[in-house]
């Protein structure tokens, strides 16, 4: 069974940076991607960047284009997300979640297995 645990989260003021982690364990070799995912309360869950098992290609949102950067250490089973420049509107739980039938990265039903989510608030 594949288990995600995120960590990283906390509180920054506008401009600030954190960096998420993603630690897998269990069995991740077919794997296609791992993406990380953020919803705020309201509003539907989001892709917010993916990279593709073995660092090859990486994906993002738009709206964090230039901004964050997700990489993969994989003598580690671990993914990042650091985020920088961070602003008011990044406020969300960020989730980290594996793919294994492959499709399209930032459609959350594509994905087959979650964490349980960490809590990044930014303020102004």
């Amino acid at each position: 069974q594949v288990q995600l645990v995120e960590s990283g989260g906390g509180s920054v003021q506008a401009g600030g940076s954190l960096r998420l982690s993603c630690a897998a364990s269990g069995y991740t070799y077919s794997s296609k991607y791992i993406g990380w995912f953020r919803q705020a309360p309201g509003k539907p869950r989001e892709g917010v960047a993916a990279i593709v098992t073995g660092g090859a290609s990486t994906y993002y949102a738009d709206s964090v284009k230039g901004r964050f950067t997700i990489s993969q250490d994989n003598a580690k089973n671990t993914v990042y997300l650091q985020m920088n420049s961070l602003k008011p509107e990044d406020t969300a739980m960020y989730y980290c979640a594996l793919n294994i039938r492959g499709g399209t990265w930032y459609i959350p039903s594509n994905y087959d297995y979650w964490g349980q989510g960490t809590q990044v608030a930014v303020s102004s």
